[in-house]
């Protein structure tokens, strides 16, 4: 009988550990994922010049709709003036962006190490600036 309480002790502070590893996993599929659609944004952006509200509104809907994902809770800062392309590098002519994701959980079992629902989420940024290819 002792065994077994010291079994079920052990496997009780040993289970987190996979579900952790489990919740890295998913965590980082859903960050490759968002990298994948801000990189097809920011193609989409170099042809126009800048991020329309076109392209803005295909990134939000694409995350959304495969991340679960609110749509108010993702954050999109761009330039709103088209750039044009150059023959001499202007730094004035690149294309900014930054993107905020939220992810909501990072610990796998939050309450064995006594952190909140609030405290349990972190925000995913990808900021960067890219070349317009719009000729003028």
């Amino acid at each position: 009988m002792k065994d077994f309480i010291v079994l079920i002790a052990v496997l009780i502070l040993l289970l987190p550990f996979p579900l952790q590893y489990a919740l890295e996993e998913y965590n980082h599929n859903q960050k490759s994922e968002i990298q994948s659609y801000v990189f097809t944004a920011k193609e989409k952006a170099k042809q126009e010049g800048y991020f329309t509200e076109k392209i803005k509104k295909q990134l939000i809907e694409s995350i959304t709709q495969n991340l679960n994902i609110k749509e108010n809770d993702i954050s999109i800062i761009t330039d709103n003036k088209r750039k044009y392309r150059e023959s001499k590098f202007n730094k004035d002519n690149l294309i900014h962006y930054k993107i905020e994701v939220p992810i909501k959980k990072v610990i796998a079992v939050p309450i064995i190490w006594g952190i909140s629902d609030e405290e349990n989420q972190t925000v995913y940024t990808i900021e960067g600036y890219a070349a317009s290819e719009a000729i003028s």
